[in-house]
């Protein structure tokens, strides 16, 4: 028996959902999505994402990142063509933010976080090493990605194991099962399953229509000047939408400056006095990126806006039959961490698609292991 299983968005979620469901053989994949690597559109968030890794998750859900991080760290030691590179990363804190904030990014400026037992090297950092205005810091081994080549080696990936890719608008969940591909006149019936990644789109998509979705805007300068190593604060002066963070991406993909995290906004036109904020701060925090030159020194490549699929409830990875019998397997609202808990959501997707397969009586004892790290 062969299961369809139907990918519903080509993001960083969609494409790893892909890839890990394409590694049985008892499942053919296809994914359809509006927009595909190589677009670049203000409806599809993984281009423009930075992209690292800094755990956002509180310890009591962390589960998605630390399953992540081993494997992307495998893809930077033995999978160079995929794009990914090692930084030392360093966080610093300023007192007034740490007092009932709210922004989504909070667990990264703990004083004792979990992830200092995942990621290597982690120390706080020496008070004189805290520049102005700052009270403490923190220094760990991070990455970054460079977004335009691993979504590209995603799909690679997941065509060398079979999977299909169509382009398709679909109004409806439901109606991707349109694109199911295995011959379900067999006996006994393959199960037709679909994954919902489709991001902000779960806030209008029928069947789903999320209304905890919203755009988190984040803007962005990319410019040619190199940094080491990526540098995150807890705050700015210039509004709480506004933050902190540069990297440098791999491959000469550039050094990213953000940015803003502005909840409820849709403008995709990046806005002038924000790009001009957000290059002043980084060369405050970090003159040596402009080789002291200010703001003049840095060779900008492009600005940017990009909306990340924020959902006030956390991340939906859970499993759906629709009123048809139809099952979904949704996998969405990951805000600003999507690719450093690409590979434990997709894992958990591909968990939840093998317990549909055992209620319709499949059995589970072949399947292959998930990660080479298992």
């Amino acid at each position: 028996m062969v299961n369809d299983i139907i990918v519903v968005g080509a993001g960083v979620s969609g494409l790893t959902s892909a890839l890990l469901l394409s590694r049985s053989k008892a499942n053919t994949v296809t994914v359809i999505a509006k927009h595909m690597p190589g677009d670049y559109d203000i409806e599809y968030a993984s281009p423009w994402a930075g992209a690292n890794f800094l755990p956002m998750a509180t310890a009591k859900h962390s589960r998605w990142e630390r399953r992540t991080w081993p494997e992307l760290a495998r893809l930077v030691e033995q999978v160079p063509e995929a794009g990914i590179h090692f930084q030392t990363s360093r966080i610093f804190r300023r007192e007034k933010d740490m007092q009932g904030s709210s922004c989504p990014t909070d667990p990264m400026f703990d004083r004792d976080p979990w992830f200092q037992s995942v990621l290597p090297d982690y120390k706080e950092l020496d008070a004189a090493a805290d520049p102005r205005g700052h009270d403490s810091g923190c220094e760990f081994k991070s990455l970054c990605i460079n977004t335009a080549m691993y979504l590209q080696w995603l799909v690679g990936q997941c065509l060398r194991n079979g999977v299909v890719f169509k382009r398709a608008i679909i109004s409806h969940i439901k109606e991707a099962r349109a694109y199911k591909r295995a011959d379900t006149a067999a006996s006994p019936p393959a199960i037709t399953i679909i994954i919902n990644a489709t991001g902000l789109g779960s806030l209008k998509l029928g069947g789903v229509q999320d209304e905890s979705m919203a755009p988190a805007r984040g803007q962005i300068v990319l410019v040619r000047n190199e940094l080491h190593p990526m540098h995150t604060t807890s705050g700015t002066d210039d509004g709480t939408s506004e933050i902190l963070y540069a990297m440098q991406r791999p491959a000469g993909g550039g050094t990213i400056l953000g940015g803003t995290y502005d909840i409820g906004n849709w403008e995709s036109v990046p806005d002038p006095n924000i790009a001009l904020r957000i290059m002043r701060r980084v060369v405050d925090l970090c003159p040596e990126i402009a080789g002291g030159k200010g703001i003049e020194g840095l060779s900008v490549v492009r600005h940017a806006a990009g909306l990340r699929p924020y959902r006030k409830l956390g991340v939906r990875v859970e499993k759906e039959a629709l009123d048809d019998g139809t099952w979904v397997v949704h996998n969405y609202g990951h805000a600003g961490w999507g690719y450093q808990g690409s590979y434990g959501c997709a894992e958990a997707v591909v968990e939840l698609v093998n317990e549909i397969r055992v209620l319709n009586g499949q059995d589970l004892a072949s399947e292959p292991k998930l990660f080479s790290w298992d």
